[in-house]
């Protein structure tokens, strides 16, 4: 009989202990997500051949071809953000990840793009096996949750998991940038920008 008391109580105490480091896990993460945008500024962006502000809470991207590019560069992340086209047909914009620098004489880096072209939304053209359809809410707000890590990525579109691959070349962590394809795609609207860097 002593011995199975002992048994519960060790029982009891791991499942305690299991449940604190779980939490505490979960705390941690909650903890490390940061706004990359404050709703008020542009502060922690660069805008490069491009224009935009903020307006009514969002980023609005105004005319040009460019970029709204982070100050810092990152490697292992969970990038969120909700997203909007102004056009009621053809837009077209985008997010860029793990660039270091845009060729001169180019708007936009090489690689790598989550797509915002109508039809096209959230596929990365140069990984293979990011592409899905169906899943966004056409002109109107949706939102994306990008995961990078090492030479893997996912993305999960409006809370359904869109695609999971492996395959990112390059740097190891760089640049994150909204894209401004205004002449040919049409102004956007990005808001609720949120990064958690993994360790």
């Amino acid at each position: 009989m002593k011995t199975f008391r002992v048994f519960c109580i060790l029982a009891v105490a791991l499942a305690i202990v299991t449940t604190s480091c779980t939490a505490f896990k979960s705390k941690e993460a909650r903890s490390n997500r940061v706004a990359l945008f404050d709703g008020k500024t542009l502060t922690g962006w660069t805008v490069l051949k491009c224009e935009a502000t903020v307006d009514k809470g969002d980023i609005l991207i105004v005319a040009g071809n460019g970029l709204v590019q982070t100050e810092r560069k990152y490697g292992d992340f969970v990038l969120e953000y909700e997203w909007k086209p102004l056009r009621d047909d053809k837009w077209d914009s985008g997010v860029y990840f793990r660039y270091d620098s845009v060729p001169q004489g180019q708007p936009w880096p090489p690689r790598y793009q989550a797509n915002l072209l109508k039809g096209q939304e959230g596929n990365v053209n140069d990984l293979q096996g990011a592409k899905s359809e169906g899943l966004i809410k056409p002109a109107q707000w949706n939102q994306f949750k990008l995961t990078v890590q090492g030479t893997k990525a996912s993305l999960v579109i409006n809370g359904t998991p869109a695609w999971s691959a492996d395959g990112l070349a390059g740097p190891a962590e760089g640049y994150i940038a909204l894209q401004a394809e205004v002449p040919g795609g049409g102004q956007h609207r990005f808001r609720n920008v949120y990064i958690t860097e993994l360790k």
